[in-house]
């Protein structure tokens, strides 16, 4: 997958004042690190511009991101399989698709996702405000321990949304 910038394995570290503009898929991946610390990051892409996720984590541990403007076609902030201890603040969201947990459950092994904060932050524009989106498979993993608070939507078609039947192409199988 094609993404501005990668940070895997990466542990003890601070990213800040950093801007991608217009970026072929994912603008940030962080996958597989921990005690991570983002702040005044400014992403953008066109907002019907598919795949232009913001900040993707995966596998990750304590990882904070704060003070940061997110315009993309697509998740400002998606948190995948194994993301634990997020804390998201100040955040400006949009246009985009909101900021999500998940899409999670498409594929076996997946692990689960807790200790998400998102607070203080705001949603203008998107598509979604807070999603948790799940495959409809009958995996074992977990979504839990969340904490949405003090945040401000305007003009948010969806403002907060539980889709556990998530097929965004069509043809799945209703299993949940």
């Amino acid at each position: 997958m094609q993404q501005s910038l990668a940070f895997d394995f990466i542990n003890d570290s601070k990213v800040h004042h950093l801007r991608s503009i217009n970026s072929k898929n994912a603008h940030f991946n962080i996958y597989g690190c921990r005690n991570m610390n983002l702040s005044k990051i400014r992403l953008s892409a066109p907002d019907e511009s598919p795949n232009t996720d913001g900040i993707k984590i995966g596998s990750s541990h304590r990882i904070k991101i704060s003070r940061t403007v997110i315009a993309t076609g697509d998740d400002c902030i998606a948190m995948l399989s194994g993301s634990t201890k997020i804390h998201i603040s100040k955040v400006v969201c949009g246009p985009g698709h909101g900021i999500s947990i998940g899409s999670l459950g498409r594929y076996d092994g997946e692990q689960d996702v807790s200790g998400i904060v998102v607070k203080n932050s705001t949603f203008t524009g998107t598509t979604n405000g807070v999603r948790i989106k799940t495959w409809p498979t009958p995996t074992s993993c977990k979504a839990f321990n969340f904490l949405f608070q003090d945040i401000i939507m305007e003009n948010v078609f969806n403002p907060i949304t539980i889709d556990q039947l998530y097929c965004p192409h069509g043809g799945c199988d209703q299993q949940v």
